[in-house]
């Protein structure tokens, strides 16, 4: 791998991309450390003791949450505008056919993700600034204004920095924004965890079991995230002019994970918002039974964590895979599976076969998210931030990565990454 780096890096083109896309990660870093004018970090970082969600955030955000900085809010507003457009593409007739124009149809889908980020960040944003009022050093309104403008701005300076990663640089630039985030807090989360073992808090036995935990994740996460389930298609021969077309079997790639860690996403922002409103009202009896019965890591906030988990999986995978359209295209190209007719049959097995496949990928994703309650339980280990969502996300992005970086080096017929 090392020796694959130094190929990569004696390529102009290659190396050029890699120390831009570095150039783009260390303002991201820089960035987290900026403070936002009017507000008191130390009081902004006690939202950190209400709740692993919150701690999850900050992980994805590289601290910069915690730290009160342009950054806090992450790149989360872009994803969940990418998410929300992706389902309004299979709602919204003039969408759905920009979707079809091809490059400038996605051109302008994306110009309208950009515009409903900015929106989302500053209505997130104006809700962050309201929650935060006693961490604020002057409550007025033009201070309100002032901080929920930084926010959003930080947020817009992400996207753009993001995008030009993936435009510029290697792999995909949102995607690096929150491994970097994630793989920068292991430092610390590393002397926390030396700091917990001088004080007695924990032993040798619970570092070892998280070791060990960890490794398992990882290699499971590899497993799920490379499954493919492979539908054999074969295409007839077709005579255009004096040339033969076709004739050759390929397959139909069907992953088990089709939806990634975004089923993770909707379903956390889903149950944060009650937990998060009935935190403002201490007091109020059907807030704090609420925060008692569904607090974030009990047993039915958990229960219910997966099943939102599960649910989203299947309706996140129907969104972005439709089997009547890949039934149509192998049809439009002269394919057709074996034992099966072109058609409606066609698309009702694919349909089965994502249906169960979508299932494992399911359970698994509901696991992964759970993962850091399980453990906390047998560790003891507290504040453990860097779960299974987390594990998934570096092992994912690193992949995808390896492989870009891999195929630029087969472009130029030097040995990659991988054998």
């Amino acid at each position: 791998m090392l020796n694959s780096l130094t190929t990569a890096f004696k390529l102009d083109e290659l190396r050029s991309k890699l120390l831009f896309t570095l150039a783009m990660l260390f303002l991201f870093r820089v960035g987290a450390h900026i403070p936002v004018p009017g507000i008191n970090p130390e009081a902004f970082a006690n939202l950190l003791t209400k709740g692993q969600l919150l701690g999850f955030f900050d992980v994805i955000s590289g601290g910069a949450f915690k730290n009160a900085s342009i950054f806090a809010m992450s790149i989360t507003p872009y994803i969940n505008a990418s998410i929300i457009m992706q389902l309004l593409t299979v709602v919204i007739p003039h969408l759905e056919k920009l979707a079809k124009e091809g490059e400038e149809g996605r051109k302008k889908i994306t110009q309208y993700t950009r515009y409903f980020t900015a929106v989302l960040a500053f209505v997130q944003a104006i809700g962050m600034t309201m929650a935060l009022k006693g961490a604020l050093v002057n409550p007025s309104v033009l201070n309100y204004l002032t901080v929920a403008i930084t926010f959003t701005a930080g947020t817009v300076l992400l996207m753009w920095i993001g995008e030009q990663i993936t435009e510029k640089g290697i792999g995909n630039g949102i995607s690096l924004l929150i491994f970097t985030g994630i793989v920068s807090r292991i430092p610390s989360a590393m002397v926390n965890i030396g700091q917990y073992l001088k004080a007695g808090t924990i032993n040798i036995l619970s570092i070892l079991v998280l070791l060990i935990i960890g490794t398992l994740v990882i290699a499971a996460v590899i497993y799920v995230q490379e499954g493919q389930r492979r539908i054999p298609v074969q295409y007839a021969k077709r005579v255009v002019g004096r040339r033969v077309y076709g004739g050759q079997t390929s397959h139909l790639p069907l992953k088990v994970n089709q939806a990634g860690v975004i089923p993770i996403i909707f379903a956390s922002s889903l149950l944060m918002f009650p937990g998060q409103i009935a935190s403002w009202f201490h007091g109020n009896a059907v807030a704090d039974w609420y925060l008692r019965w569904f607090a974030w890591g009990g047993v039915l906030n958990s229960v219910l964590y997966a099943l939102l988990i599960v649910g989203f999986t299947y309706f996140y995978t129907a969104v972005i895979m439709n089997p009547v359209d890949m039934a149509e295209n192998i049809k439009k190209y002269g394919g057709f599976i074996p034992g099966l007719r072109p058609g409606r049959s066609t698309a009702e097995y694919i349909g089965k076969v994502m249906s169960r496949i979508t299932l494992a990928g399911a359970v698994f994703l509901a696991l992964i998210a759970i993962l850091p309650n399980v453990i906390l339980a047998l560790t003891r280990i507290p504040n453990v931030y860097f779960g299974g969502t987390a594990l998934l996300i570096v092992v994912g992005v690193a992949l995808d990565t390896m492989k870009q970086i891999e195929s630029h080096l087969l472009m130029r017929s030097y040995q990659g990454f991988l054998k």
